[in-house]
């Protein structure tokens, strides 16, 4: 197994065009030294909640929209919603469905974005409600026949309409049933309605609404696709507070993936998400950079050159150069529940980074007087540690389970209350 693991990353690797074929044996990762989270750029240490909310967060904040992700726009003023249809016997009875279609301009080609909301029958409304972004459009999150497929983007970069036959074809990512009987609602939008995921993808998706005039490219600083798709999860909250059946101070985010570091970057930005789940992220997401194992940022960079600003790319190779690490960007989530996982399986994505990068964010919900991950040692399988900050390790490949969303549901009872 660990073979065949370490041959699938080198493989990987190589594709990537990185200089050193990447780390899989823990005893090779070479020693760092993280920024310290709690410490202002001038040095002096932050040692309670109002200097960390009003000095250090903005501090950090700042660093990531520079050199990571790019600034992202404010809301538009154009931003409109349409509900397409509502069917309140959906899923056998279990759910009521919406279908909303929101629209982030009053351009006739400006892109759409269609959010799917399922809200729980027998529960008392409002209800709270689980947003997550989704990468096979809406219809793939259920089988349920009364969701319109959505169309989908090829490699080729021509968009075609999606068959019948992908319908339901990531439900068991979801756990919709289990969800609707926790008595909380599942909102989910396709995320490549906001900006298709391939280099080139830009001039479809929302990015050129705010250029400049006479720009044709992004500028080194201007947000990527994991910042537009974050932008998108913010436009979808937009929706979920005016819609009276949902309880908009209790909404969740999830991201699995490159969708679990839009998650982390849309949940630094909007306060309005009570807490986020960023489901293997990996690499540019809930793990240490400089940790140096599994994906590396000059793959990332190369593979997928669309994703972060152009900044970004000049760390390639220079982790150690980083003013950052991830335990900064999850720690932009405190006071708020924050969730991260990963899967033994998937060690490209390094999950004992994810987990220290939880860890070592964890003293900044202490500042706040909760509770963190609580210890510094990596956790068993299938043995969850943490409070309002929670890590778990599952056997298994990268993906969403049945077990993975056992874990959310737990999680989100604890931080909403009911």
């Amino acid at each position: 197994m660990r073979k065949s693991i370490g041959l699938l990353l080198t493989l990987c690797w190589c594709a990537s065009a990185q200089k050193t074929e990447a780390i899989t044996d823990e005893a090779k990762v070479p020693a760092y030294t993280l920024p310290a989270v709690l410490a202002l750029k001038s040095g002096q240490p932050v040692t309670d909640a109002k200097s960390w909310t009003t000095k250090r967060r903005p501090e950090i904040l700042a660093i990531y929209e520079a050199e990571v992700y790019g600034k992202s726009p404010a809301r538009p003023p154009k931003l409109n919603y349409e509900v397409k249809s509502v069917e309140k016997q959906a899923l056998g009875g279990k759910a009521t469905r919406k279908i909303v279609t929101i629209f982030f301009s009053d351009k006739p080609d400006a892109p759409k974005m269609d959010l799917l909301l399922y809200l729980p029958a027998a529960a008392a409304k409002p209800a709270p409600v689980i947003l997550g972004l989704s990468f096979g459009g809406i219809h793939t999150v259920a089988n349920d026949p009364g969701v319109p497929l959505a169309e989908q983007w090829t490699r080729d970069n021509r968009k075609q309409p999606s068959a019948e036959k992908s319908r339901g074809g990531e439900a068991s990512r979801w756990q919709v049933e289990k969800i609707l009987a926790a008595g909380y609602g599942l909102a989910t939008v396709y995320y490549e309605q906001i900006e298709p995921d391939f280099a080139g993808g830009m001039k479809y998706g929302i990015r050129p609404l705010f250029f400049k005039p006479g720009q044709t490219e992004p500028e080194p600083g201007d947000w990527g696709a994991v910042a537009a798709w974050a932008w998108g999860a913010s436009r979808a909250m937009d929706y979920l507070e005016k819609d009276k059946d949902v309880d908009a101070r209790r909404v969740g985010l999830i991201g699995h993936s490159r969708l679990g570091k839009a998650a982390i970057w849309a949940g630094a930005q909007d306060a309005r998400f009570t807490f986020i789940i960023s489901n293997e992220s990996g690499e540019g997401g809930a793990a240490i950079s400089r940790r140096d194992y599994g994906e590396r940022t000059t793959a990332l960079n190369t593979r997928f050159p669309h994703w972060f600003d152009g900044n970004y790319k000049k760390y390639n190779d220079r982790e150690n150069e980083m003013p950052f690490d991830s335990h900064m960007a999850l720690a932009l989530m405190a006071p708020r529940g924050l969730y991260v996982a990963s899967a033994e399986g998937d060690q490209w994505s390094d999950p004992k980074g994810e987990f220290l990068g939880a860890a070592n964010a964890s003293p900044v919900w202490e500042l706040f007087g909760k509770k963190g991950i609580g210890t510094m040692t990596m956790p068993d399988l299938h043995e969850p540690v943490g409070d309002s900050v929670r890590y778990h390790i599952r056997a298994g490949k990268h993906d969403v389970t049945e077990y993975d969303w056992e874990q959310y549901l737990k999680f989100a009872k604890a931080q909403w209350g009911r």
